[in-house]
């Protein structure tokens, strides 16, 4: 069965009506990286006449230039060029996730209408690049369903005791100082005797900077001066729990932070703030950063583990997910990552070895 897939995308009108190409923006993503407007017409399939047409139209659209070109020195985004880039990318950074969780849920809806025989593999976990893969992982798997849903760690815990999900991806702070707050905090869930944890990957965290870090922001102290503006995770998710947790053992106040009450609900979206200029750190995962091209300043590394009941360790769904995880094929899909690695991947250990203060 062919699956959906939905992606966010601007069309943008004027008072006229006019809508103009969205593909300037994949121009401008080119010429940002390249610094050539030939060279980021090449990578988008265009001639280099119809490319500088392109730009012309919508620099009309506007009112106001959105290239630069300059003898001897190629292209540049003007301010203006920039801004609109920027909002494009954090467009996609937030609502991206969101929107292949609604497909993945279209995709199971469809399969259940049609009957299908074909067995699904129900994954809920927080937002992560190498979560996003496993489907991927799977392609070999030409009979099984793969439905990847995007929920907050609470949320997806809730999910698998209450059956509505096979596994729930959990990123687990590796220094038990920190992995301790979580026990607290998903305690109800967690002390169900019959939970296993899966291993799959690591993943570096830290503070996403701009290019160069010109702030030079180095530890949390940073965070509380004035000229640093900061741009936090959503309430309930386990990166904002992280935050808050580093915080208290720094004895900062939410207050003495600039932007503390400035939320985005991904990585990808933390890291596109900054990339516009409208924050100046974030705290995320390395893969974030590097994305758009930014500086980040190691923290502490967490292990994404995917928690089961022991039960469903027997499912043919789930047992094609281990013997993946045990495969070279993982290694050749995080490799790909930065900031990730393989980690225990296809283990499973009971889930009081993740969060020792549980047997207390």
């Amino acid at each position: 069965m062919q699956r959906i897939s939905i992606s966010a995308g601007w069309q943008l009108t004027n008072e006229r009506g006019d809508r103009l190409d969205p593909q300037l923006f994949e121009l401008m993503e080119g010429l940002h990286a390249s610094g050539k407007l030939t060279e980021a017409a090449r990578r988008v399939g265009l001639s280099y006449r119809h490319a500088w047409t392109l730009v012309g139209r919508w620099s009309q659209f506007f009112g106001h230039e959105l290239v630069q070109m300059e003898r001897g020195r190629g292209a540049t985004l003007t301010p203006l060029g920039e801004q609109l880039l920027w909002a494009h990318q954090r467009v996609r950074a937030r609502l991206g996730p969101q929107l292949e969780t609604l497909a993945s849920e279209f995709n199971a809806q469809i399969a259940a209408a049609i009957e299908r025989a074909s067995p699904t593999l129900r994954i809920w976990g927080s937002h992560g690049y190498a979560v996003a893969r496993i489907p991927e992982l799977l392609a070999d798997q030409a009979d099984l369903n793969v439905d990847v849903r995007y929920r907050s760690t609470a949320e997806s815990l809730a999910g698998l005791i209450d059956g509505d999900c096979d596994l729930a991806g959990v990123p687990v702070p590796v220094d038990p100082v920190f992995a301790a707050p979580m026990a607290r905090e998903h305690a109800r869930w967690l002390r169900q005797r019959s939970l296993r944890g899966l291993g799959f990957v690591a993943r570096r965290t830290g503070w996403v900077v701009a290019k160069g870090n010109p702030l030079g922001i180095r530890d949390i102290a940073d965070l509380r001066r004035r000229d640093v503006r900061y741009v936090n995770r959503q309430r309930g998710s386990s990166t904002r729990l992280l935050c808050d947790t580093l915080f208290e053992r720094a004895g900062i106040a939410p207050a003495d932070v600039r932007g503390y009450d400035h939320e985005e609900f991904t990585h990808s979206a933390i890291a596109a703030h900054v990339a516009s200029g409208s924050a100046d750190a974030g705290l995320a995962i390395e893969t974030a950063a590097r994305e758009f091209g930014l500086d980040f300043v190691p923290l502490l590394e967490e292990r994404y583990v995917l928690i089961v009941d022991q039960s469903t360790l027997d499912k043919p769904s789930v047992r094609c997910l281990v013997d993946a995880l045990r495969s070279p094929r993982l290694a050749a899909i995080v490799e790909r990552l930065p900031g990730y690695r393989v980690a225990g991947a296809g283990d499973i250990e009971p889930v009081v070895a993740l969060f020792p203060t549980l047997a207390g």
